[in-house]
């Protein structure tokens, strides 16, 4: 009974916070609308997904209404931000607490890419074991425990389980990519564990889901990850403030955050000063 009170205001809160989501939300739609009733896009260079998602308003107007655009771009900025920003601290983490893995990466860096110039995108394929080092990042810590839920459609057998018509089904992604039936060492950072093809049988790794169901923003996520770390490795000389390791102790929630936020201390490469500074 309490609650219905709400004697600390946090239903209140909340809603003055969703309503001033909305506002705003409505204002860059509307502000797409305006551009694209002038024959312009947001962008000024191509289409942006908001003009598509106005697009297809157009034509399921009953389906594609202005609150489910809201929580797809909310959706868009939540998983587009929060998932690349942690998983790139743990990766820092885990370099840091292992050194001669971090200095390999870098070497690949200056070798694939050199000392003229930052890393850019058109760099990555080159870079398989920057790519490598990401890879058991997300393995040890994937951007959610649990895939977003399943449901069968139709009763069916799945390895000699009787599954019913609606059940729901969790797959809990960080206890497959650390189990020792699937993994050598499972609980250890090796990323060379991915150049012999350890992670590419069966579905054994799947931070981002699988198939048709699968993360959307796979690809831009693994982009926008490689070119932050990639960059960080090449310009700065990173360090822990002291001796003792990184602690790598996991928050209890689904998106698995670090309970210590990462603290590191760097320094500009000599050989990337000028570089640096003319960014």
């Amino acid at each position: 009974m309490l609650r219905w009170l709400d004697l600390k205001g946090a239903q209140k809160k909340m809603i003055r916070l969703k309503n001033k989501r909305d506002c705003f939300l409505r204002g860059v739609l509307n502000e797409h609308r305006r551009m694209k009733a002038n024959g312009s896009t947001s962008s000024g260079e191509g289409i942006t997904t908001l003009d598509v998602l106005l697009s297809m308003q157009e034509t399921e107007p009953d389906y594609y209404t202005d609150e489910k655009i809201f929580g797809m771009i909310m959706t868009f900025l939540t998983a587009g931000t929060h998932a690349p920003a942690m998983t790139l601290e743990w990766a820092m983490s885990l370099l840091l607490n292992h050194p001669k893995t971090l200095n390999k990466a870098r070497a690949e860096i200056d070798a694939y890419v050199g000392k003229d110039r930052v890393l850019e995108e058109s760099d990555l394929p080159k870079l398989t074991y920057l790519q490598m080092v990401i890879n058991e990042t997300l393995r040890l810590f994937p951007p959610s425990s649990l895939i977003v839920p399943h449901q069968s459609s139709s009763e069916c057998t799945v390895g000699g389980f009787d599954i019913p018509q609606g059940t729901m089904l969790l797959v809990n992604t960080w206890a497959i990519h650390r189990d020792p039936k699937n993994w050598m060492d499972p609980d250890k950072f090796i990323p060379e564990r991915f150049e012999n093809g350890e992670g590419d049988k069966g579905f054994k790794f799947t931070p981002f889901g699988f198939g048709r169901r699968g993360c959307p923003g796979t690809r831009i996520a693994m982009r926008m990850v490689g070119l932050t770390l990639g960059s960080l490795l090449q310009c700065f000389m990173w360090e822990r403030t002291n001796a003792e390791e990184i602690d790598m102790a996991e928050g209890p929630v689904i998106t698995i955050p670090k309970i210590i936020p990462l603290e590191a201390l760097y320094q500009p490469r000599e050989i990337m000063t000028n570089v640096v500074a003319g960014l």
